[in-house]
């Protein structure tokens, strides 16, 4: 089978069906929302509770043998998504993010579902600390997301992947 490199735009499609198709399989009324309201990707209802939820997707792309990394400033993690600085500001109880990774050679999907205040806290902190690693490090719009590995030792409060796996309950 011939690989075919697949542009970000159908990456970023497939994390958002993927994310449709396991809210149904769940009960939940979901929507995307094709762009037309900023910093939402899909609404979420949950008819049993009539509960009203926002999910903005991040997917990743990648080869499950280079999934997961390890740096020597923020030390081993399970995956890691581009996020720009106004996610530091996206705070809102109802706001969720749900990144997906999807596994290049082997199609599987995971999800982490994050509330918005764990998201903003994890980019900010992580700038900062980028920021004082180094002398060179100038400021930039760009910030990464980490998810967290148990029993590791981070410098910050990370995400643990235990805790934000399939989190489709929405806890935060």
């Amino acid at each position: 089978m011939r690989r075919i490199k697949i542009n970000n735009n159908a990456v970023s499609l497939a994390g958002e069906f993927a994310v449709l198709s396991q809210l149904a399989l769940r009960g939940y009324d979901a929507n995307m929302t094709l762009g037309r309201t900023k910093g939402v990707d899909i609404l979420v209802s949950d008819p049993a509770t009539r509960r009203m939820l926002t999910l903005e997707v991040k997917t990743n792309h990648r080869s499950s043998r280079s999934a997961g990394g390890n740096s020597r400033l923020f030390g081993k993690f399970l995956s890691a998504w581009i996020m720009n600085e106004k996610h530091e500001r996206m705070r809102d109880p109802s706001l969720f993010y749900c990144f997906v990774n999807i596994g290049e050679d082997t199609r599987h999907f995971r999800f982490f579902i994050v509330p918005s205040n764990i998201v903003a806290d994890y980019v900010s902190r992580e700038h900062k600390l980028w920021l004082h690693a180094s002398r060179t490090h100038r400021g930039s719009p760009m910030r990464q997301f980490r998810i967290g590995l148990a029993g590791e030792k981070y410098p910050i409060s990370t995400p643990i992947a235990k805790k934000y796996e399939d989190n489709w309950g929405f806890r935060t």
